[in-house]
């Protein structure tokens, strides 16, 4: 290849070009999160300044923040557990039975904005007294997280070579044994997109937390809202809370990132 050197600095320059916008974002929130409200209200904006620890302390003391983070764990972890407990087989069924109609069902009722469950979901709550509660919060975090399941899911499993479960039933295996012994094994670069991609969602979702839960299991959005009110908004509260709620998140996805484009990308091309 010739002029080697050019092409590395070009390339090396289109990178730049794509990630600082993507990345100034992030580094103005955590150096907001650090800084004081004189500071971070201060034009033009300071980016030498004596960084201060005091936004976390009010996170973390004032605003009961570790509940809040037990609330986002468990609701998520339950929305996606079960999320797969029942995509997974309904996802299968798709891909091995062809079923693109009720696929196509699924992603209009993902597509669907979630506000528009939200009042159905709150008068029967109510009536079943269900409101400040953990099932509420996972049922509703599963109309988000379900169809994530069976959208990504069913690609993977079409990705997958029928012969593998015919010859397991040939040997004898029912087609469930061949489901659970041949498919899940080859399925979890998918399952731990699916299981990714669900987390993230429930973890940050807030208008389910903010009108069906109370001060029991409100979640983690709801740290970054009770900085805010009608006189003033605390600007240094809000980025620390909200550097808390997107860490775990981040260390997440790149905790599984390969696992994630490997997920995302099977089943894309096929023949």
């Amino acid at each position: 290849m010739k002029n080697p050197l050019r092409y590395r600095l070009a390339f090396a320059f289109i990178v730049v070009i794509i990630v600082v916008p993507m990345m100034f974002p992030f580094f103005w929130m955590f150096m907001s999160s650090i800084k004081t409200q004189v500071d971070i209200i201060h034009w033009p904006p300071k980016f030498i300044f004596e960084p201060t620890l005091q936004n976390y302390s009010r996170v973390f003391n004032e605003q009961n923040f570790l509940l809040y983070l037990k609330n986002s764990s468990i609701v998520g972890a339950c929305a996606v557990f079960f999320s797969l407990l029942i995509g997974l087989p309904a996802a299968y069924s798709i891909a091995r039975f062809m079923q693109k109609r009720l696929l196509m069902l699924i992603l209009v009722a993902r597509l669907m904005p979630g506000i528009s469950f939200l009042m159905p979901w709150y008068i029967v709550f109510s009536r079943l007294r269900l409101m400040d509660s953990y099932i509420a919060l996972i049922l509703s975090h599963m109309l988000i997280s379900l169809p994530v399941v069976v959208w990504v899911m069913s690609s993977y499993f079409e990705s997958i070579p029928i012969e593998l479960e015919t010859a397991a039933m040939v040997d004898g295996a029912s087609r469930m044994r061949a489901f659970l012994v041949i498919v899940l094994p080859l399925s979890v670069p998918g399952i731990v997109t699916a299981t990714t991609l669900c987390f993230i969602f429930s973890w940050n979702n807030f208008m389910f937390s903010q009108v069906l839960s109370m001060e029991k299991t409100r979640t983690l959005p709801i740290a970054v809202y009770n900085f805010m009110s009608y006189a003033e908004v605390d600007w240094g509260g809000v980025m620390a809370a909200a550097v808390a709620i997107i860490a775990p998140a981040i260390i997440l996805t790149m905790i599984f990132q390969k696992y994630v484009i490997r997920g995302l990308t099977m089943g894309a091309v096929k023949g």
